[in-house]
């Protein structure tokens, strides 16, 4: 773990801005160091691009913002062929995903077909224009944030987009004592060019390949798709997990054994991360909504009847 260091130090730039959201930042970390990708949910005004720009800052990445809005076109993502009326040639211009960290502001503002263009890039790592093939950046990451859904004007994302996400997270207001903190700095001038370059782009892609060597054994590997079964066959379900979510709960758990210092996965990781990694994934039927049921707390259920591997 060579460069575990500089992971660390990547968690405490970002912990000294972004005040009294330490999982937040630990969990957005897992998934940029594994290739993920995160979703915000929250409330406007809690800090979601802030913190989308700290992280870009942090590692020194391209750092790309598109605002959705209901007329926000495919190509305004993707980019587009442009003729060169000089050379007589197509050309392509980039659009917004050309960045190594793309922040989707609002992303269920905008059509459900301006969504989908994501898709391929998200899982990937390409866009496809014109049948040409551009590929991305790397480290590529979407950070993407949206409004709860029973605010107007937002278009709930589909299973597909879903799935795409490793984890869904949410900031929440924070505590007295640190938003007080909060004010006071921003008072005082602080802004996020404030937050320390730690590392380059490229160490993030040799972190990768540290966390790519966490070893998982079988019997670890056996009770995360036990929690995966579990919710497939809840009747209070629509459908269970797909095997894309298994393998991001694998994933992610191998990031939370890196910044813990092990090269190997515990029970715990999986346990600790299934809800973030789950959640956004399931749905309820109609009988379960209308009973008051809620995915989260169905999952955490499912979570504790788990065997947990000795």
């Amino acid at each position: 773990m060579e460069h575990l260091e500089a992971a660390i130090n990547i968690q405490n730039a970002i912990n000294g801005f972004f005040i009294g959201k330490k999982d937040v930042i630990k969990h957005i970390l897992i998934c940029l160091i594994t290739g993920g990708h995160v979703l915000i949910e929250d409330v406007p005004g809690t800090g979601k691009t802030t913190l989308a720009k700290c992280f870009a800052r942090a590692v020194d990445a391209d750092f790309g913002r598109i605002q959705f809005t209901p007329d926000t076109l495919p190509s305004d993502v993707t980019g587009v062929s442009v003729y060169n009326t000089k050379s007589g040639e197509f050309e392509y211009r980039e659009g917004a995903i050309m960045h190594q960290i793309l922040l989707a502001d609002e992303i269920n503002r905008t059509s459900p077909k301006t969504q989908a263009c994501l898709l391929e890039a998200m899982a990937e790592s390409q866009v496809t224009v014109d049948d040409r093939v551009h590929l991305l950046k790397q480290p590529f990451m979407v950070i993407a944030t949206q409004n709860p859904i029973e605010y107007t004007g937002t278009y709930p994302l589909t299973e597909a987009s879903m799935d795409r996400f490793m984890m869904k997270l949410s900031i929440g207001y924070p505590e007295p004592g640190e938003e007080i903190s909060m004010a006071s700095s921003y008072l005082k001038g602080a802004r996020f060019e404030m937050v320390e370059k730690v590392c380059d782009a490229s160490k993030i892609e040799l972190i990768k390949k540290e966390v790519r060597e966490i070893t998982i054994k079988d019997s670890v590997i056996g009770y995360a798709r036990e929690i995966i079964n579990l919710t497939r066959n809840e009747e209070r379900f629509l459908k269970g997990a797909s095997p894309r979510a298994l393998l991001s709960l694998l994933d992610a758990a191998r990031g939370e054994a890196y910044l813990s210092g092990r090269d190997h996965v515990i029970p715990d990781d999986i346990k600790n991360l299934s809800l973030f990694v789950l959640a956004h994934r399931l749905n309820l039927t109609s009988k379960a909504k209308i009973s008051g049921e809620n995915v989260s707390g169905i999952l955490r259920s499912l979570i504790l009847k788990a065997k947990v591997p000795v």
